[in-house]
This record gives C-alpha cells, sequence and structure tokens, in this order.
C-alpha cells in the first residue's frame, strides 16, 4: 500500500492542494496530515485535527516516501507523527522538519531514520525548502503543482539539509516556547 493510499483509507489528507502523479513513477502531495483527528461530533461532523503534520510536501515511489518535510507545532508531535506513518519511511528517506517551538537545528536518528530538524519561525516550508534547495521562486512560475514538487524534489537531492548531528533527546532538549510569527496584511 503507497502512503496516499494509506491516506485515503484512513482519512488521513487534510485541505490538499495537490495529491497526485509526478513523472517517473513518483507521486506527490501538499497540504496537511492528520496526527490525531478531531472530536466526532455527529456521524456528518468532526470538529478539525488536534495535531496535524502542517504544510506537508511528499515524495513517493511505490510503497515507500523518498522525500517528506512538513511544519510540526512541537517537536513533542515528531512521535505521535512517526508512529502512524513510519511505515512510509525508510532509511534512504529524505526528512526535512519545520518545528514551531524548537530553538535549535539539529539531526538524529530515530528508529534507523535520519530526520533533520529545523526552527520555524516566520517562513513557510516551501520558502524554507527553496532556500535550502537554492531555487528562485521565478524558476518556477511557469510550472504547474507536479512539475513544481519534482523540480524542489529533484534539487533538495542534491542539497546539504543537515544540521549539528545529536541525539533525540537532545533535539527533544531544545523545545522553546512557540514562537511562529504571523505575517502579511492583517
Amino acid at each position: 500500500m503507497s502512503i496516499l493510499e494509506f491516506m485515503k483509507e484512513n482519512d488521513l489528507a487534510w485541505q490538499p492542494s495537490f495529491s497526485g502523479e509526478l513523472s517517473q513513477g513518483l507521486v506527490g502531495y501538499r497540504g496537511a496530515l492528520i496526527i490525531e483527528a478531531g472530536k466526532q461530533l455527529s456521524p456528518d461532523r468532526i470538529l478539525p485535527p488536534k495535531i496535524q503534520a502542517r504544510q506537508v510536501l511528499l515524495v513517493s515511489k511505490e510503497t515507500s516516501v523518498t522525500f517528506f518535510s512538513c511544519e510540526l507545532d512541537s517537536i513533542v508531535h515528531f512521535e505521535p507523527f512517526f508512529e502512524k506513518y513510519k511505515a512510509f519511511f525508510t532509511p534512504k528517506t529524505l526528512v526535512v522538519l519545520y518545528v514551531t517551538d524548537l530553538d535549535k537545528n539539529g539531526t538524529f536518528t530515530y528508529e534507523g531514520i535520519t530526520i533533520n530538524a529545523s526552527s520555524l519561525a516566520e517562513s513557510s516550508v516551501w520558502n524554507e525548502l527553496l532556500d535550502l534547495s537554492g531555487l528562485e521562486k521565478g524558476e518556477l512560475k511557469k510550472m504547474d503543482n507536479a512539475e513544481k514538487i519534482e523540480a524542489l524534489y529533484d534539487a533538495l537531492l542534491s542539497s546539504d539539509c543537515t544540521a549539528k548531528a545529536m541525539s533525540y533527546e537532545e533535539v527533544l532538549s531544545y523545545k522553546g516556547e512557540s514562537s511562529k510569527k504571523i505575517m502579511g496584511a492583517v
């Protein structure tokens, strides 16, 4: 089962802006993923997710994710996230997490998977990934959603996404206050 099939079967996709085929047998997803569902008020009414991975960008081939990035509100949400989706990650998966309450960037290994975790104070995951990849927004302007995801994915594969190596416990010790600043028109 692919991650997109798993998400669909378990109603885990939240507000997707793209979910579909890329080239070379790859599939992509851009949106949010439910980590902990909201309360079911009635058979046809449910509250928004209690915990979600926001601004998700993932690329997958067959049954394994090759690239995954998202925003987590707190580093303490990493474990429930990983528990729910770990079946789709391999030691070759490139994982770049942006965490709102993380005060220091770090790269750690969790159950054999390398996780690159960085703080996210003002920007969006997409903009952070563009900076990391060295791509300019203008280079992507005339592309459709699938082409943009592929271009960013290809650029990130040759980028250095690592931070200082630490243990997961060390990364947890850098949990601060949620400090994301809302930018833009009020």
